[in-house]
C-alpha cells in the first residue's frame, strides 16, 4: 500500500515538474540579439553635362540675369559661345573681378533684322567679349577710369570702348554705338552687371560689314548748242585805180589844152 502511494506521489510530482517547465519556457523565450536599423544613405544627384556641379560661393552670371529678366538673348549668346564657362572660371580664379554691360532684349530688337544670324561663331564670341571688362568697376570708379577701356575682345582702334561719367549718368561709346547705363543688375566686390538699352557694336565686326554707299550717278551733261561754222569770205583782190585816175587826169588836161587853144585862135 505504501509502495502504491509512493508511486502515485512520484508520478504527480513528475507531472508538476513538466507543467512548471513548460510554463517557464512559454513565459521566458530565449532573447534574440537585437539588429541595428539599416542606414539609408541618400546619393546626391549626378551632375548632367549641361549643368556642371559648381562649388559653393561662385557667382552664376546666367542665373542672375535669368532672375532679373529681359536678358534672354544675351543669356543665349553667353551659352552658345561658351563665354558662360569663361565667366565662371574668371570669377573663380581671378582676384580683379569682372564688369559686364548686359544688353536687354529690347536692345537686340533695335538691331537690323537677321543681324545676329549673319555673324560667324567667332564674331558672336567677340561681340559677347566686347561687353565684358576684365576688372570690377563700381559706378564711382567710372569717374577715374582711363579710356579706352580694355575688354575681353581686346583693345585698339578697331575695338574702342570709352566711358564718360556725369553726376547722374555714365555714357558709353564705341564709335558705332552711343548709350548709357540704365541700371544696376547686380554688384558685389567681385562682379558688377549693368543694364544697357543698346548693343555695343565693335568696329572690328560691324564697320567692315556696313554696306558701301551707292555710287552717285553722274549728272547728265547739258546739250551744247551747235556753233555754226564761221563763214570765211575769200579775200577780194584790191582794184588798182591808179591807171584810171591817170587816164582821167590826162584826159582832163588834154581837154583843157584844146579848149584854151581854140579860145586863143578866136
Amino acid at each position: 500500500m505504501k509502495q502504491q502511494y509512493y508511486s502515485l506521489f512520484s508520478f504527480s510530482f513528475f507531472l508538476l515538474f513538466l507543467h512548471c517547465t513548460t510554463t517557464f519556457a512559454q513565459t521566458s523565450p530565449a532573447a534574440t540579439p537585437a539588429q541595428a536599423p539599416a542606414v539609408v544613405v541618400a546619393q546626391p544627384p549626378a551632375a548632367t553635362p549641361t549643368q556642371a556641379a559648381q562649388p559653393h560661393g561662385i557667382t552664376n552670371v546666367t542665373k542672375i540675369l535669368e532672375k532679373a529678366g529681359h536678358f534672354t538673348i544675351f543669356i543665349r549668346l553667353l551659352r552658345s559661345t561658351q563665354e558662360e564657362n569663361h565667366l565662371f572660371s574668371a570669377l573663380n580664379d581671378s582676384s580683379s573681378g569682372v564688369t559686364i554691360f548686359a544688353p536687354t532684349d529690347s536692345a537686340f530688337s533695335e538691331l537690323k533684322s537677321g543681324t545676329l544670324n549673319t555673324l560667324s561663331d567667332g564674331d558672336k564670341s567677340e561681340l559677347v567679349k566686347f561687353h565684358v571688362v576684365p576688372t570690377f568697376l563700381s559706378t564711382s570708379q567710372f569717374q577715374t577710369v582711363s579710356n579706352p577701356l580694355g575688354t575681353w575682345a581686346g583693345t585698339g582702334n578697331r575695338l574702342p570702348l570709352n566711358v564718360t561719367s556725369y553726376p547722374n549718368s555714365v555714357n558709353i561709346t564705341t564709335g558705332l554705338t552711343n548709350t548709357s547705363l540704365s541700371g544696376t543688375v547686380y554688384t558685389d566686390n567681385q562682379l558688377a552687371i549693368y543694364k544697357i538699352e543698346k548693343v555695343l557694336l565693335p568696329k572690328d565686326i560691324f564697320a567692315s560689314k556696313a554696306p558701301a554707299p551707292a555710287p552717285v550717278a553722274p549728272a547728265p551733261e547739258k546739250p551744247t548748242k551747235a556753233v555754226p561754222a564761221a563763214t570765211v569770205e575769200s579775200p577780194v583782190a584790191p582794184v588798182d585805180t591808179s591807171s584810171a585816175l591817170m587816164f582821167t587826169q590826162n584826159h582832163v588836161v588834154g581837154s583843157v589844152a584844146i579848149f584854151a587853144a581854140a579860145m586863143f585862135a578866136l
